[in-house]
């Protein structure tokens, strides 16, 4: 597991996904910030790494907003030297459609699912660059290919992402800075579970609602955080250095069966 001994890693969302990833690059060896706008989270978070020993501490941040995310890379390099790998997962999932969604909470979605990840390599990419390059992950959605009704905010962000991910893979490849996207099906994560209550109710059995998602997936199962944090740890270390540009979606099928309906 010790694939990050000296590389310090910044990560964007302190629950879910976020969260595993952040302890799985720790547990790696690395120096992790992780960055969330939820204090409950931010220090569950926190003690859970505290309890482990490991490199990892955790900052209140808007991600949307760029003073916040400057302060915090700021941060970041003060405290460990330097910047290496960025994980951009933290985000938000409105329902509604284009009349039931607001302007504000569309462009809200927009701020924080895209525009935090032009943010974190805005003021990030400066810093790997004395460092010789770095890698930067970003959380997509199999939303972005195969969508469901009601969700158009959140599945514009997704999209969004994957044509980011490419176009600032190209931008800094002669770098050495690898960029790549990473796109879930349904993960046990506290967006899953709102997906379950907006959908059958705030007293939903949500185990019984995800183990029906998970019958949606030719695997027959919802994923884990901990699965994607692996896939995440391994395109994020150098075993992966030839990988640029690229989607990798780990969704037990579910895109592959769309796809032939």
């Amino acid at each position: 597991m010790n694939d990050f001994t000296n590389k310090i890693a910044l990560v964007t969302g302190t629950s879910g996904i976020g969260r595993a990833v952040a302890l799985r690059l720790a547990r790696g060896g690395a120096d992790v910030v992780a960055l969330g706008i939820d204090d409950a989270h931010n220090d569950a978070l926190a003690a859970a790494a505290a309890a482990s020993g490991l490199s990892l501490v955790t900052r209140r941040t808007d991600v949307s907003e760029p003073a916040e995310v400057q302060a915090a890379v700021e941060a970041t390099v003060q405290r460990f030297g330097g910047l290496d790998i960025i994980v951009n997962s933290a985000a938000v999932h409105p329902y509604g459609d284009a009349v039931s969604t607001s302007p504000e909470l569309f462009m809200q979605c927009l701020k924080v699912n895209v525009g935090s990840i032009h943010l974190t390599a805005h003021f990030g990419v400066p810093i790997m660059r004395t460092r010789g390059g770095g890698v930067i992950i970003n959380m997509a959605s199999v939303q972005g290919f195969n969508c469901q009704p009601g969700v158009e905010a959140y599945v514009a962000s997704k999209g969004a992402i994957h044509a980011l991910t490419r176009a600032m893979a190209l931008d800094y490849a002669r770098e050495r800075i690898r960029v790549i996207s990473i796109s879930p099906g349904s993960v046990r994560t506290p967006i899953l579970e709102l997906a379950a209550r907006t959908f059958n109710g705030p007293d939903a059995d949500i185990d019984s609602v995800f183990a029906r998602f998970g019958d949606a997936h030719p695997i027959g199962r919802i994923g884990e955080p901990e699965e994607v944090a692996e896939l995440a740890a391994f395109l994020a270390s150098d075993k992966a250095g030839f990988i640029t540009g690229s989607d990798h979606r780990i969704d037990g099928g579910l895109t592959a069966a769309n796809a032939v309906h």
